[in-house]
């Protein structure tokens, strides 16, 4: 039986008949000890992404595939856009296995936040959502925080087992999976797995030793198609995708006030005293205050927005959600694309976003 080769950088069964498939190389380099497919090399090398015609539901259907193992699932979950990068129906997919979460993106998240307390509201948080890990570990795959103690939970827990790395796209687990690699396996540059910004990177399993009879396996990125960043042109994903710590925009709305996170969507302050509402999103993206009566001539213009969506002409093609604002401190989360935290008496909120995406309110995490 002829060995099935896989695809170092994404996990794809390397092939050589179709150069359109996944997976594709030429035949004179099937019989490399590490073979990189075409799509991994266009990546690495020339930042261009070959689609795929994979779907969520594929991805789905290899984690289910957990469920049947006995091992310790590592779930990483992005600090940043933390409900968007929840996986649903996790529990369905995985068992009864253990979770060891790992709240990876610290470092964009500003430095005065305690990590401690960044714990906790990930256990609250998870608490919400039906999730008892054995651990929770703040992290930042590319900073390196942590590593010692993360790779000392995964040889605790695992208790010999076989070690699968959960996330949907862009959380950063093949970021993550590479700095292990080279801090505890010595493994050379050229032979880490693909990275980037491009959701879906990931196409099956990528096996990598763990001892001589367990393996740690990087899985696929899991689709929420509810997020800002699977309706974005993918050579804009940086745009939106935060590279380092978020710059704090902060505002002191009156009612009847509206601010707009470039051309990708808007609140409004409804109603309520003078609050304060401060922007975390990525430093490339436009932050505009307005007063709302002028709001949707200020879009239907398009003069004002370095970026915008295609099809989204008109601010009457956004959906609307609506918040009611205890007294407090809280969040607002466009999924994918950041939040806002809002410090006021009680009032009224509306946001505006492409009809695909998700907002939600939760506890204030800074």
């Amino acid at each position: 039986m002829e060995e099935v080769k896989k695809c170092y950088g994404c996990g794809a069964i390397i092939q050589s008949h179709n150069e359109k498939h996944i997976g594709y190389v030429p035949k004179n380099a099937t019989q490399r000890e590490h073979i990189l497919c075409q799509r991994c090399f266009q990546l690495k090398n020339y930042h261009k992404l070959q689609t795929t015609n994979l779907t969520k539901d594929d991805f789905l259907n290899l984690l289910d595939h957990i469920g049947e193992k006995d091992c310790l699932v590592v779930y990483m979950i992005d600090l940043f856009d933390f409900q968007g990068s929840m996986i649903p129906g996790l529990l369905r997919h995985i068992g009864f296995n253990d979770v060891l979460v790992l709240a990876n993106k610290r470092d964009l998240l500003p430095k005065s936040v305690k990590e401690r307390k960044l714990e906790h509201w990930v256990r609250r948080q998870l608490k919400q959502e039906g999730i008892k890990p054995v651990d929770v570990i703040v992290t930042s795959g590319k900073k390196n925080m942590n590593m010692d103690s993360i790779y000392d939970a995964i040889m605790s827990y695992r208790k010999q087992r076989d070690v699968y790395v959960v996330g949907v796209t862009n959380v950063g687990k093949s970021t993550f999976i590479n700095a292990l690699l080279k801090h505890y396996a010595q493994v050379e540059e050229q032979n880490l797995i693909t990275v980037s910004e491009f959701p879906g990177t990931t196409l099956d399993f990528i096996e990598i030793p763990l001892d001589n009879h367990s393996y740690l396996y990087d899985t696929p990125g899991i689709i929420n198609d509810h997020q800002m960043t699977h309706f974005i042109d993918p050579q804009d994903l940086k745009k939106i995708i935060p590279q380092s710590e978020l710059r704090p925009i902060g505002f002191q709305l009156q009612d009847k006030q509206t601010i707009y996170f470039d051309g990708l969507g808007r609140i409004d302050y409804i109603s309520g005293d003078q609050a304060s509402f401060i922007t975390y999103f990525s430093r490339q993206l436009k932050i505009h205050r307005t007063k709302t009566s002028n709001a949707d001539a200020l879009y239907n213009r398009h003069k004002t927005f370095s970026f915008e969506l295609n099809g989204m002409d008109s601010i009457e093609k956004m959906k609307t959600y609506d918040f009611t604002l205890k007294p407090g401190k809280c969040d607002i989360v466009i999924s994918g694309l950041g939040f806002i935290t809002i410090s006021s008496h009680g009032g009224k909120v509306k946001v505006h976003v492409p009809p695909q995406i998700s907002v939600m309110i939760r506890e204030a995490i800074i």
